[in-house]
């Protein structure tokens, strides 16, 4: 089931709702400047096996309302949609799983929402400023991906968007996962199918970044946390993962080898398992089983 879901200010969110209709709702939560289709179709199958499956595309990409320039937002504002999203479909509680970006604002709701979230998965993190220790996870970012983000808003034709976005997966993927530039390539198209255009406005980079220095009040979650370790990841290397773990009590921490910023074929097994291996228990107390 697609539809839309209005923000009241001209803007609309697209949303997606798919999987077993019976199972606890996920809520997938993509990173910055990049759309709901990222997410892997098999990973969402798999995912809806057991579970209602939501995913939506951030204002500024994909089929949602383009127009940061006329309507600019704060990142705070992208984890207010999530919640709209549930509400939009009459969601009391759901499992967040966020990536990148994503996982920054799925901090946002276990501090500001926590009544909503069944639970929480996040990985390619980095933890919210002000936790201990958040300095360290700040700069590492492979410089060959900062040259890149500088000519983000190049125009460009759609093949050469093509190629450019592949060269940013080949970086974002790591070194150790080998990469099928050909698997990207059919991404990146099936992602510029759905949203009808081809370029990049950087909007998410461009959003007001005010409000995301409450790393401490991390301490005072109590909703099941799981941090995903990508050890490869070039923007927030070890420790960042271990880092946020040890912000949120009782958090848990797994390592999926060889991942890097990037949900390729290759991890997408083993990232699947260590979501549904701790959704599992979760449910089953929430079902009384």
């Amino acid at each position: 089931m697609e539809r839309f879901v209005d923000l009241g200010d001209g803007s609309r969110l697209w949303v997606e709702l798919s999987g077993n209709p019976s199972g606890s709702p996920i809520l997938l939560i993509m990173g910055a400047n990049a759309s709901g289709m990222v997410w892997p179709q098999s990973l969402i199958d798999s995912l809806g096996e057991a579970h209602q499956v939501l995913r939506y595309d951030h204002r500024d990409t994909g089929r949602s309302t383009w127009a940061f320039d006329e309507r600019p937002y704060a990142v705070t504002d992208l984890a207010s949609d999530a919640v709209r999203v549930l509400d939009a479909l009459s969601i009391e509680r759901a499992h967040v799983v966020g990536m990148s970006m994503g996982a920054t604002l799925v901090q946002l709701l276990l501090l500001d929402h926590p009544q909503r979230l069944l639970s929480a998965t996040v990985f390619a993190a980095a933890v919210l400023e002000g936790a201990p220790g958040a300095d360290e996870t700040f700069g590492h970012t492979d410089p060959r991906l900062l040259r890149m983000w500088e000519h983000l808003m190049d125009e460009r034709e759609r093949d050469a968007e093509i190629e450019f976005r592949v060269e940013h997966w080949r970086l974002l993927n790591g070194d150790r996962v080998p990469f099928d530039p050909s698997e990207f390539r059919r991404l990146e198209q099936r992602v510029i199918a759905h949203a009808g255009r081809h370029d990049n406005t950087a909007a998410h980079a461009r959003a007001d970044a005010a409000g995301l220095d409450r790393g401490a009040e991390l301490a005072s979650v109590g909703v099941p946390v799981l941090v995903v370790e990508a050890p490869e990841d070039p923007i927030n290397p070890p420790p960042a993962a271990a880092l946020l773990a040890a912000a949120i009590p009782g958090a848990q921490l797994v390592t999926i080898p060889g991942m890097g910023h990037a949900i390729p074929a290759a991890v997408e097994g083993p990232l699947t398992a260590a979501i549904t291996t701790f959704l599992a228990p979760i449910d089953d107390v929430r079902g009384g089983r």
